[in-house]
């Protein structure tokens, strides 16, 4: 589901994620390499029109892993040991944006780094299946998890180890 569906579906979630984009545009990218292994890099991550939007490299070996298997986990980059706000992780697909999205995305990175990709280059909209959210406080944890049709779940966990 886009990004417009998923903040309707999973407030609370979709809240803290738009938070973490606003704050630092920077989220970690899982993808699958052609032999099945995973890959993960940094990338920026901004919300056009109904969207969550990455951009890439053109030609860039993950946007490579995505057109051939558009599967894909997004973390939230954790800024430390310490990290307060918890681990962010979405999951989904990556659907290729075409041409009038692109042009929007453009648009959204022109106006928040006065700068815009120019073509060619790669730009993928996350359609988001599953959502969770860990926080770590005082020995325990506490759990927000969400799948596409189903409500946000809440699990506190005490006495991790």
């Amino acid at each position: 589901m886009n990004w417009t569906a998923f903040r309707a579906q999973a407030p609370e979630l979709a809240t803290l994620a738009d938070e973490w984009i606003a704050d630092a545009h920077v989220l970690l990218l899982g993808t699958l390499r052609a032999d099945g292994s995973p890959r993960i890099s940094a990338v920026e991550c901004d919300v056009s029109g109904d969207d969550l939007c990455i951009g890439m490299i053109w030609q860039s070996t993950k946007a490579l892993d995505l057109e051939r298997d558009p599967r894909l986990t997004v973390h939230s980059l954790p800024p430390g040991r310490e990290n307060t706000r918890g681990d962010l992780k979405l999951y989904g697909r990556a659907r290729a944006l075409e041409a009038p999205e692109k042009r929007a995305y453009e648009a959204v990175m022109q106006a928040r780094l006065d700068w815009a990709p120019s073509e060619p280059y790669h730009a993928f909209a996350v359609d988001v299946t599953s959502a969770g959210l860990v926080v770590f406080e005082g020995g325990g944890q506490s759990v927000l998890s969400w799948r596409a049709g189903n409500p946000v779940r809440r699990r506190v966990r005490d006495n991790i180890a």
